[in-house]
């Protein structure tokens, strides 16, 4: 198979794998070879394979992205039914629940407030509220829960969970169905959204569970800007019904720059960075390597094709 690998992490992988894998025929990709129209399996981050890329690509069978999302590719209008899609999930817990800890201890702790007095040689001693005796509501219990469920355990917190998929589980004080949302984030000090996106998730984060949150709760969003309806987060925000929320992903993005989230107070927002690493392609790589160890005994239809 004739692999084209495009990007800075998907080339990493090439160099550690081409020598295991000589079977298959490896070129890297970048802005000078990109009209290459012999590629049968394409290898990158999602958001950066465009349609445009995808129409000079008329031998391609398989994409392989090295992110979870995929929501852009399948969403493509020209790439052909046939075309097997495969993801890298269950590796971005490390990140993202680190992102996760970060953001909790920001909020409360007025983190943005101290770095401008800083910035302004202001001297404020601001009250540091700890996250230890505090409760936290994981919604969406899955590789990324299960990172952040012992990461908070570490601080002393208490954790709940809201899931479809489980009933009990362990470091979990309950696990809550998605019908008892609303119950589930009642108790809680921080609610952080981990659910994928999908129809049944889109504003999972809804007026009436924004309302149902305690005012001095704070909200995480590291998961999909769809599964939380900003219009409701804004109205709760200025109505200082929730104390505050941490925003990693939006319903558009990049975030416009007239966004009123960006000047909100109370609100932190990052720029979709949560599962990005120092080691991504690392991370990454066992995935991809799994996949061409399957290949040898098996035809491309037996990959977990996200397009199914």
């Amino acid at each position: 198979m004739n692999i084209a690998c495009y990007g800075e992490e998907a080339a990493w992988c090439a160099g550690k794998l081409q020598s295991q894998f000589t079977e298959h025929e490896w070129r890297l990709w970048d802005e000078t070879n990109i009209h290459d129209d012999s590629a049968e399996c394409l290898v990158g981050i999602a958001p950066l394979i465009t349609a445009e890329m995808i129409s000079r690509m008329p031998r391609l069978k398989w994409i392989h992205a090295l992110t979870t999302g995929v929501d852009n590719l399948i969403a493509m209008g020209n790439l052909p039914s046939d075309v097997i899609v495969t993801n890298t999930s269950g590796i971005h817990g490390p990140q993202m629940s680190e992102l996760a800890i970060l953001l909790m201890l920001s909020l409360p702790r007025q983190f943005p407030r101290i770095l401008a007095n800083q910035t302004d040689a202001h001297w404020d001693r601001i009250p540091q509220p700890l996250l230890s005796g505090k409760t936290v509501c994981i919604v969406g219990v899955g590789a990324v829960a299960d990172a952040l469920a012992p990461r908070c355990a570490a601080f002393g917190m208490t954790i709940i969970g809201v899931s479809d998929r489980h009933t009990e589980l362990e470091g979990f004080a309950r696990i809550y169905p998605p019908e008892q949302l609303e119950d589930a984030v009642g108790g809680a000090d921080f609610v952080v959204v981990l659910t994928p996106y999908t129809p049944s998730t889109h504003h999972i984060i809804s007026d009436a569970v924004l309302s149902a949150m305690p005012s001095h709760a704070y909200l995480v969003n590291i998961a999909r800007g769809g599964c939380v309806d900003e219009t409701a987060l804004l109205s709760h925000l200025r109505s200082g019904s929730i104390a505050g929320a941490a925003l990693d992903v939006f319903s558009v993005e990049p975030l416009p720059r007239e966004h009123p989230l960006w000047t909100e107070p109370n609100v932190i927002v990052t720029p979709h960075i949560g599962g990005m690493s120092d080691i991504y392609a690392e991370q990454a790589l066992p995935v991809f390597e799994r996949h061409l160890i399957t290949l040898r005994t098996n035809e491309l239809s037996v990959l977990p094709n996200m397009r199914s």
